[in-house]
């Protein structure tokens, strides 16, 4: 017996106080989720439409389910010529893929897709079929040279580990040119703040409960200018014979990631950067996952093991609301 489950919003959880400044909020459906703009100030309703319409038109460029995009043709084809902004992404992404030893990986969507996450007809694939669609996997199997690009041994590539947070760092950037004072994006479990809250208070956000969606497991208070990102095994994932199977994929194995963790959340000033480090992190596990943080100067993570322990990396120790926690030193 097969069960399927989804819990698409993330991190939506905002106080929003009310206050005196004009405001306008977008809802739509992109890049397979509701996205929430909020926007405060001048403006706010064409500032909301511009967020809406750069998101789409990343969407088109971007997604591999659209026959049309140039992402889509070049998985196709095996070769091809991406758009500047495809390419640079492509670039940034191999990058942080080196960065994290290969736990972000691209051309993981074989694997996502050998799963049945990309068309919703889920299966437990058998082991001969993974280690087959090991032999595509993996970064070397993609080479850039400007915006040429070439897919070798029939491996494709995908940006569901980074769209969503580089979306938000762009439209964050569009609204910050366009003089925009404060605003809020909520896309699914990513989460970009743009300026002061309007009322002067911080910006709250909430982790939802891995084991129980319906509820906040802490509060994360932000100021200004933040990307914050979560991952979890609780997002998407299906059920057969008793055995739960989530997206979020080990691209050294082929299978569900069984790290230890079941949510992880980065808080940085990139959203690009969050995003990716949210899933790199996932699939590192809890002792890899700080020894990178340990490592690095440019995000804070709250991690969440199986057993429900909450670890917080000390540049968020006097930023999170919960019942218990460990903080992590350097």
């Amino acid at each position: 017996m097969r069960k399927l489950c989804f819990c698409c919003v993330l991190l939506p959880v905002l106080l929003l106080c009310g206050c005196a400044a004009s405001s306008a909020e977008s809802n739509f459906f992109a890049m397979d989720t509701i996205m929430t703009v909020k926007i405060w100030g001048d403006n706010a309703n064409e500032n909301c439409q511009a967020v809406k319409q750069e998101i789409l038109e990343l969407e088109k460029e971007l997604s591999v389910t659209q026959a049309s995009s140039p992402v889509a043709q070049l998985n196709a084809n095996g070769s091809g010529t991406l758009p500047d902004q495809a390419a640079a992404l492509l670039q940034r992404t191999l990058e942080l893929s080196a960065r994290t030893g290969g736990t972000l990986d691209p051309t993981a969507y074989s694997i996502v897709r050998l799963w049945g996450f990309t068309t919703e007809e889920y299966r437990v694939p058998s082991n001969e079929e993974i280690s087959q669609v090991l032999q595509v996997v993996g970064p070397e199997k993609v080479t850039l040279n400007g915006t040429e690009a070439i897919l070798s041994d029939g491996a494709q590539i995908d940006f569901g580990a980074v769209a969503k947070g580089y979306a938000a760092e762009q439209c964050a950037q569009m609204l910050r040119q366009n003089g925009v004072e404060a605003a809020l994006l909520s896309l699914s479990g990513n989460i970009q703040t743009v300026g002061a809250k309007p009322d002067g208070t911080d910006w709250e956000i909430a982790i939802r409960d891995p084991f129980d969606t319906s509820k906040t497991i802490a509060m994360l208070s932000v100021t200004g200018d933040a990307a914050i990102v979560t991952s979890g095994s609780y997002e998407r994932y299906f059920e057969e014979n008793g055995q739960i199977y989530h997206h979020i994929m080990n691209p050294r194995t082929g299978r569900p990631t069984d790290s230890g963790l079941v949510s992880v959340t980065i808080v940085a000033d990139d959203g690009f950067l969050a995003d990716g480090l949210s899933t790199a992190l996932f699939v590192m596990g809890l002792d890899d996952a700080i020894s990178f943080w340990r490592a690095s100067n440019d995000f804070e993570a709250v991690l969440i093991d199986s057993d429900g322990t909450i670890y917080v990396t000390e540049g968020l120790a006097d930023r999170i609301t919960c019942e218990l926690y460990q903080v992590i030193s350097r």
